[in-house]
Parts: structure tokens; C-alpha cells; sequence
């Protein structure tokens, strides 16, 4: 067993790193205060191919494989989580539904544009009334001649109202529950797409999430993804690998948390000597950073399997849960460890403490983790 990198993972670590610390951390302060979504830093990130990563060059991508991905989302997320969350979305669920399940001309039609941070994808499955039972979704698409006609709303669509393209899911066939849902691709101005408010939302503020609603809303009979009522299959393959993505993230996240104390800790002076002399703070940091090496070998084993075509459904659920809920823990102890400091919006760690908690929520929150990984212990 090899837990070393090859010198091509070494190398895009490396260079997403080096973008991380020179275009996003010194603008990811106003990103969140301001609310601004950062459109100059997305399309630095694409003309780096940072928003095609699930994609070959062939359709305008710069595909790798997927521990390489979670390498660059790791570096991303531990600067800026909104930046991340807008990066994971895009190239995991927006773009990568299309990729997956899409016909080649589907692929050649809408691909390119988003691969460049020209254009974003969005990812719609969530609505107000089906959030984590998403079989249950109200949102229906009826044939009419040659296009559907489709009616309902979403909820908490990451970068729904700015985004070219959205995949939409939606019930074809309302008799059949799950196996009645099919997907669909809907591209900015279609009319019918209207677009709702934007959440204000605790943390990752420079995340654009967005409610969504279809009022007859035609898209041509095209548009559908795969074949009438794999909508919701679809969805879950595109779920098992952005619960990979997040965990990525949720790591990234909880290791700037760790350097943002171990830096504060050597510096802060109590009772004669820096704070990290103190055992106290030093079991509080060796915890941190054994948590956080545990999620990111489980975030590693998972992307392993993914790279090599096996299943890896209950490892991905395993990544996000632990990962998601030891980065919280991360945050938390951040905060703890700046004492009155990190309450204050003077130090990030208050940013990461409102930032982490999404990713125990979105993509199935930790106790649809639980449900999934019980599934598979046969449970």
C-alpha cells in the first residue's frame, strides 16, 4: 500500500496551493463580509483549468484523476470555503451530471463554455418540501409535442441564479416515485425559469444559493439527460462523488483552521511563555491534526476507488461524515484556542467556524451519511 503522491499530484497540489495563497486568501475576508460573489478569482480558475476538472480535453476540460481533484479542493477550501463550495459544485454536480449521463452532443453543446469560468453550472434536486428524502420532489416535466413543460420550485440551488446551465430533476412519471424521475437540462433565459431570492445565509457568504422556480417552463425534448426516469439514479452516482469533493473540502477547511492556531498559538504570550508551550493547547492542536489526518485518508481511500472504477458509495459517505464532522470540531477548537480573539472577524478562524457547518448538511447531511452507511453494512 502507497500513501505516497506521484509527482503529478505533487505538482497540481502545489500550483493550487500557490493560486490559493496569492489570489484568494487576501480577498476571501471582503468575499465573505461583502457577500460578493468573486467572478475575477472563478475565471482565473478556469483559465488554470481548476473548473473542468472532471472533464477530458477533448470537450475543453483538464481532467485528472480524482485524488488530484480533491488535492486542488483541499488547497481551495482551506482559504476560502465559499470559494471552494462555488468550485465543488460547478466541476462535481453541475458539470459532471452532464459529463456523466449526457449524449456526446449534449456534452459538445454545453460543455465547453463552462469549463472556462466564462459560464457556472448549477445543480437542482433539493426543494422546499424534499430535502433529504429526495424521492419525495413535487417538481413535475410533461411532454407537449416536442418539448416538457416543466413545473415547480428548488430550494438551496449553489449558484442557481447566476449559473448558464442548471440539471434539474424533475417527476416525468408520478406513479413510479423514484424510478419516475428523470433530469433535464435548463440553460440561463429559458422561459419559465424564474429565479427567487438569495439565502443570507450564516456562512459562505460568497457562495451564491438560490431558490428556483419553473412556471411553465419549456425546454426542448433534447434536453433531457440519459433516459426517462434515470434522473434519480443519476443523481445519486453524481451525490457519491461530490460527498468525496465535500470531505475534500471539510478537510481543507479543518487544516486552516489548525495553521491559523498553530501560528497564533506560538505567537500569543500567557502566564510568561507563548500559549503552545501549554499542554493544554498542545493536546487541543495534536488532537486537530490527528483528526484531520484520519479524514484525509478516508477522503483519499475513496477518491483511490473512484480512480479505479469500483464502488464507493459507503467510503464516500464514510469521507464526508467524518470529515465534515471532525472539521467542525476543528473550527470549534479554533475559535477556543484564540480565546476572545476568535470571536472577533479580526482572525479567520470566526469565518471558518460560520463556513464549516454546511458541510454537515449539504449533499446528505450526516445522518443520511449514517442511513447510507448502514445500507451497506446491511443494516
Amino acid at each position: 500500500m502507497d500513501f505516497s503522491l506521484t509527482p503529478e499530484q505533487n505538482m497540481i497540489r502545489d500550483m493550487v496551493r500557490e493560486f490559493a495563497l496569492k489570489e484568494i486568501r487576501p480577498i476571501a475576508a471582503d468575499t465573505d463580509r461583502e457577500g460578493k460573489f468573486p467572478w475575477e478569482t472563478i475565471r482565473k480558475m478556469g483559465a488554470l483549468g481548476l473548473m473542468g476538472m472532471t472533464v477530458p480535453s477533448e470537450y475543453g476540460g483538464s481532467k485528472i484523476d480524482v485524488l488530484s481533484y480533491t488535492l486542488a479542493l483541499e488547497e481551495i477550501g482551506k482559504v476560502c470555503g465559499s470559494t471552494g463550495l462555488t468550485m465543488e459544485a460547478h466541476n462535481s454536480l453541475g458539470v459532471g451530471h452532464i459529463f456523466e449521463r449526457g449524449s456526446e452532443e449534449q456534452r459538445r453543446k454545453y460543455l465547453p463554455r463552462l469549463l472556462t469560468g466564462e459560464g457556472l453550472a448549477a445543480w437542482a434536486l433539493t426543494e422546499p418540501n424534499a430535502g433529504s428524502d429526495a424521492a419525495s420532489l413535487q417538481t413535475t416535466a410533461v411532454l407537449e409535442g416536442d418539448e416538457w413543460v416543466l413545473n415547480g420550485s428548488k430550494q438551496f440551488i449553489t449558484n442557481g441564479s447566476i449559473a448558464d446551465i442548471i440539471t434539474v430533476m424533475a417527476k416525468t412519471d408520478k406513479t413510479k416515485g423514484a424510478k419516475g424521475i428523470s433530469a433535464f437540462i435548463v440553460p440561463k433565459g429559458t422561459p419559465g425559469l424564474v429565479y427567487g431570492g438569495e439565502e443570507d445565509k450564516m456562512g459562505l457568504r460568497g457562495s451564491v444559493t438560490s431558490q428556483l422556480a419553473f412556471q411553465d417552463c419549456r425546454v426542448p425534448k433534447e434536453n433531457m439527460l440519459d433516459e426517462p426516469g434515470m434522473g434519480f439514479i443519476g443523481a445519486m452516482q453524481i451525490l457519491d462523488r461530490g460527498r468525496t469533493a465535500i470531505g475534500a473540502l471539510a478537510v481543507g477547511l479543518a487544516q486552516g483552521a489548525l495553521e491559523e492556531c498553530l501560528d497564533y498559538a506560538k505567537q500569543r504570550v500567557q502566564f510568561g511563555r507563548p500559549i503552545s508551550k501549554h499542554q493544554a493547547i498542545q493536546w487541543k492542536l495534536t488532537d486537530m491534526a490527528t483528526e484531520i489526518e484520519a479524514a484525509r485518508l478516508l477522503v483519499h481511500r475513496a477518491a483511490f476507488l473512484e480512480d479505479r472504477g469500483v464502488p464507493f458509495s459507503k467510503e464516500a459517505s464514510m469521507a464526508k461524515l467524518y470529515a465534515s464532522e471532525i472539521a467542525v470540531k476543528a473550527a470549534v477548537e479554533a475559535v477556543q484556542v484564540h480565546g476572545g480573539y476568535g470571536f472577533t472577524k479580526e482572525y479567520p478562524v470566526e469565518r471558518l467556524f460560520r463556513d464549516v457547518k454546511l458541510y454537515t448538511i449539504g449533499e446528505g447531511t450526516s445522518e443520511v451519511q449514517r442511513m447510507v452507511i448502514a445500507k451497506h453494512l446491511g443494516l
